[in-house]
């Protein structure tokens, strides 16, 4: 019975997770919506637990809209770049200056080597930002 519960489980987690969007925004007008602080709250890819992979903090990003900037925290070091983004297309394969700080487990570097493969995003209910690859969900935040 148990084992039945748990692959209910992961079966109904791996519908969500692999949830097809359009590119662009739904909702508040484009580039305009991604200003403000997201936290992250669902990453594709690491077969660990997302709680496993950010058990004390969960990684953030800000944007700053008028300064063409985005800042935040991988869970455990700073970072912070150039906005390159429209209305529907957002790259993270520029420069991204981060701190050095030595870091437990694998979230940090699960979290930059995803946000390097985001191409797209979209915002829905003008509270969830998602990060996609072509038009799969990779990063999943909400608005603080």
């Amino acid at each position: 019975m148990k084992k039945l519960i748990i692959l209910a489980f992961v079966v109904t987690m791996a519908f969500t997770a692999c949830t097809t969007m359009k590119p662009g925004t739904i909702g508040n007008g484009g580039l305009s919506g991604l200003s403000g602080t997201w936290e992250l709250n669902y990453i594709s890819g690491p077969r660990i637990a997302f709680n496993g992979l950010y058990p004390a903090k969960k990684p953030a990003i800000k944007f700053d809209i008028t300064e063409k900037r985005f800042s935040g925290n991988t869970s455990c070091n700073s970072f912070s770049g150039a906005l390159i983004a429209d209305d529907s297309t957002i790259n993270f394969t520029g420069p991204i200056m981060m701190t050095k700080m030595a870091c437990p487990g694998e979230g940090e570097a699960v979290f930059v080597e995803t946000l390097k493969k985001v191409s797209h995003y979209a915002i829905t209910s003008d509270t969830t930002l998602n990060f996609m690859m072509g038009d799969i969900a990779i990063m999943r935040f909400t608005k603080k």
